[in-house]
């Protein structure tokens, strides 16, 4: 018993043995079980935008959902006219519908998401 554990450790056999084929099977079963089995805590990064970016996607046909980051708003202006100025800059004249801030866990507005059409 011990033999077979050093040859399995050092992979002394032959390719094409039953043995061998038993280290391969569990290698690809520890590959294709683990990720559901042990949280690596690899996800998807959220979306992060520049400054200067508005990320712009479609919700059917005409509309259009942007997101504005918050530091293109400046204070001290009307909300309403600034987030209709970024969202013109980048599609031309639309109407806008609605608009929410995004805020962080700890309350700072992060984005503003804004629907308008045409």
């Amino acid at each position: 018993m011990f033999r077979i554990f050093r040859e399995y450790f050092f992979w002394t056999y032959e390719r094409g043995s039953f043995h061998y084929d038993v280290m391969v099977t569990l290698i690809l079963v520890f590959i294709f079980l683990t990720p559901r089995i042990w949280n690596y805590g690899d996800h998807p990064q959220e979306l992060k935008l520049a400054p200067g970016n508005v990320l712009v996607t479609t919700k059917g046909q005409g509309d259009l959902v942007y997101e504005i980051p918050a530091a293109q708003i400046r204070p001290g202006g009307s909300l309403d006219e600034q987030i209709r100025k970024n969202v013109e800059a980048v599609s031309g004249p639309v109407v806008v519908d609605r608009y929410e801030a995004v805020k962080e866990p700890y309350g700072k507005t992060k984005l503003y998401r804004v629907w308008a059409h045409r």
